[in-house]
């Protein structure tokens, strides 16, 4: 009979409903999981039958599924702590390589990283984004995977200029007993650390010698070239007010031969420097901000700090994801520098994205082709690095559900066990 029909397709959307909730609570942990509900129409014959007042007599047929749709709106977001772990805040989704080539996207930001020290999902594929050299991320390039761990080192970076914190005794006696040093490091093209040695002599009043050494071991004599008696770099006179404030260098009182600072020949002339390296131009900057860093008063001879600008070449030590998706790497020289930049795709559809498993989608004709940039432009989202987006399953509304799905299909189970006694009582009338 044709009325079984009806029913039928009650008990296969119950059935269907109890599947989507089933699988929405199974995936209640799931990371980035977005909770899917059924969307039901009704079916009703097409007929030409219409009553007096023209109106269509029709009688409906059942029911079918007409969509399954995902809830896109952001889980909870669980500090995890590991580095490699990101979340999503907002519109987008993280891009994939997989291992056939194909660009997949997901929410699930639980990655890791594999033995060639690239940033992955559980299952292998590639996290992608822009790609960086020397710190400079090219987001004009396409896509390629993050690399963060073996291999990745920081260039070394040649020392400009270098900075001394000190104070000399306003008190001390004129002549080479009071003398007084400042040491700090620099380092070349090839990142090896120079160590320099500031000592200073008061020659008079208000007037101190500088002399600017390095060690001798660092240099090797130009074979064409006499041999300098030497090490020295640099020498010449700082000069005071009586205020104690640096006014003069070299001889030269001005507020502008202060600001110049005094320029550093390293190696000094007839040496090359023993690793190789080239030439290294330093310039002693004397003042911060507009404010002498030397100073003289009537306290003990000290140096309170130095710095300097270049690097040696470094390991990465540790890394972190910032909110436009920028990774940020630490490595043992003390550099900080760009890694890449994970890039962020959006959809003009995303419930047209096609769910293959493992966490990821891939585009379809109805979500339209990805549009790829950075986090936080063009509406997409930002990156929360250490975290994970959470399942946004709501297991309160999803047991509301799965006890409508049951009586559902318990009432459509009714009406076939209805529809089947009429059935038996109108074949016992033809017998």
């Amino acid at each position: 009979m044709g009325s079984f029909s009806t029913p039928l397709s009650g008990l296969t959307a119950a059935q269907g409903q109890l599947q989507s909730v089933s699988n929405n609570l199974a995936n209640i942990n799931t990371d980035g999981y977005k909770d899917q509900t059924l969307t039901f129409a009704d079916v009703f014959s097409q007929t030409g039958v219409t009553n007096g007042s023209g109106d269509p007599v029709q009688t409906g047929s059942g029911v079918t599924v007409s969509s399954t749709d995902a809830d896109f709106s952001e889980g909870s977001l669980s500090a995890t702590g590991t580095s490699s772990n990101m979340a999503l805040s907002g519109n987008g989704f993280f891009v994939t390589r997989s291992p056939s080539g194909l660009a997949d996207y997901t929410r699930a930001g639980d990655f890791t990283t594999n033995n060639a020290g690239q940033i992955t999902t559980p299952s292998g594929e590639l996290l992608l984004g822009y790609p960086a050299v020397n710190g400079v991320v090219n987001t004009a390039t396409t896509l390629q995977p993050l690399q963060v761990g073996t291999g990745v080192t920081s260039p070394a970076v040649a020392s400009t200029t270098m900075n001394i914190s000190a104070n000399l005794n306003a008190g001390a006696t004129v002549g080479p007993t009071s003398t007084t040093t400042s040491t700090l490091p620099v380092f070349d093209s090839l990142g090896a650390s120079h160590t320099l040695t500031v000592t200073y002599a008061m020659t008079a009043a208000n007037t101190w010698s500088y002399t600017v050494t390095m060690p001798t071991a660092d240099l090797i004599p130009t074979p064409a070239a006499p041999v300098p008696a030497t090490e020295t770099v640099a020498t010449g006179t700082l000069g005071f007010s009586t205020s104690g404030v640096l006014d003069a260098v070299n001889g030269v009182a001005s507020p502008a031969a202060v600001a110049a600072g005094i320029p550093l020949t390293i190696p000094p002339a007839g040496f090359t420097l023993a690793d190789g390296a080239a030439a290294l131009p330093v310039t002693w900057n004397l003042e911060t901000a507009g404010t002498p860093t030397i100073t003289q008063t009537a306290t003990a001879s000290a140096t309170s700090a130095t710095s300097t600008n270049g690097f040696a070449s470094g390991t990465l030590s540790t890394y972190a994801v910032q909110p436009d998706g920028t990774i940020d790497g630490t490595f043992s020289s003390g550099q900080t520098l760009a890694l890449g930049q994970v890039a962020v795709a959006s959809f003009s559809n995303n419930q047209g994205l096609v769910a293959i498993g493992n966490n990821n989608y891939q585009a379809s004709a109805a979500s339209g082709a990805a549009v790829i940039g950075l986090a936080g432009t063009g509406g997409r989202g930002t990156v929360i690095g250490g975290s994970v987006e959470q399942s946004n399953v709501n297991i309160a509304t999803e047991f509301a559900k799965l006890i409508v799905a049951q009586q559902a299909y318990s009432a459509n189970a009714k009406s076939i066990t209805t529809f089947n006694q009429v059935s038996q009582a109108t074949i016992a009338m033809l017998q």
